[in-house]
């Protein structure tokens, strides 16, 4: 029973990986932008330290696919 559980629900939440990514662009989507226009160190460090929650959605993007496929 706890088998069968844990399949429905990892399968009911299968594009949760791909929701938390596509927010996380949305949310750097300026820093990108401007990243793209003039690429410095200080521009970067900015973008990271300011937005560190969807700099780390996005480097945990690959456990997430593998834990949710």
């Amino acid at each position: 029973m706890k088998d069968r559980n844990s399949e429905l629900t990892r399968g009911s939440f299968r594009f949760l990986p791909l929701l938390l990514g596509l927010l996380a662009l949305l949310d750097l989507r300026v820093e990108l932008i401007l990243l793209f226009d003039h690429i410095t160190w200080t521009s970067l460090a900015e973008g990271l330290r300011n937005h560190i929650l969807a700099v780390t959605v996005l480097l945990a993007l690959p456990s997430l696919w593998r834990h949710y496929r």
